[in-house]
């Protein structure tokens, strides 16, 4: 049996522009196994990023089969995506994209509670707790660190114990240390929980941690290698 999460068969993602149709993406062909961890890497305009939003259903495909977890996301209408995403993925971003109106609790609770937990504030406390942040759940986005509030971003997005975990460059608006310690944190995460993780970064050093990298030249794959 398979143990295939994720897999696309000459996937492209064509956009429209000022000067016409850009090719972001030409006939990517890619499979990733249940609790691999991934990254990806290229120069800036490879399309990696592209590649991310396409698997977090964020982007749709021009062309191409994109199957995520049994399913055929190509498919889906807006609502399903959503839906999809909130019971299979926890995406994190470079922008830690927290909403400042809200407490780090709160934040982090705010998926559970869309998806109907009763439990919604006890879990989030205790996913804040695990990224050592259990001292500043009533504090708002203003009131921490860069750093901080990556953490509370990853929370969020491990709080719902998703199958797949997305990144694109967590650590771009961090410091050295600040970086390396969400980065040791996100691994130790992806381990705990068994989740597939995709990792986009410029460092190949970071991907050289993941099981597999994958590097993209003007959206196609130009280079596959194992840790």
């Amino acid at each position: 049996m398979s143990n295939s999460l994720i897999t696309l068969k000459d996937v492209s993602l064509s956009l429209q522009g000022n000067a016409g149709q850009v090719d972001i993406l030409r006939n990517i062909s890619l499979t990733i196994e249940k609790g691999e961890s991934v990254g990806l890497i290229g120069p800036s305009g490879s399309g990696k990023s592209s590649l991310l939003m396409l698997l977090g259903g964020l982007e749709r495909a021009s062309g191409g089969q994109l199957s995520i977890a049994g399913r055929d996301i190509r498919g889906m209408n807006e609502d399903q995506l959503a839906r999809f995403r909130r019971d299979t993925m926890g995406i994190v971003f470079q922008s830690f994209h927290l909403i400042p109106t809200m407490t780090a609790l709160e934040n982090v609770a705010t998926p559970l509670e869309l998806a109907g937990k009763r439990d919604a504030f006890d879990l989030a406390r205790a996913a804040l707790d695990q990224v050592g942040l259990g001292h500043r759940v009533t504090h708002y986005p203003s009131q921490m660190s860069g750093g901080e509030q990556q953490r509370v971003a990853l929370a969020r997005a491990v709080v719902a114990r998703p199958s797949i975990l997305l990144a694109d460059e967590p650590t771009g608006n961090l410091d050295g240390t600040n970086g390396a310690a969400i980065m040791d944190l996100l691994f130790s995460l992806q381990e705990e929980y068994g989740a597939t993780l995709v990792l986009v970064t410029h460092d190949p050093t970071l991907a050289g941690r993941c099981a597999r990298s994958i590097r993209l030249v003007d959206g196609e794959i130009a280079h596959e290698a194992a840790a």
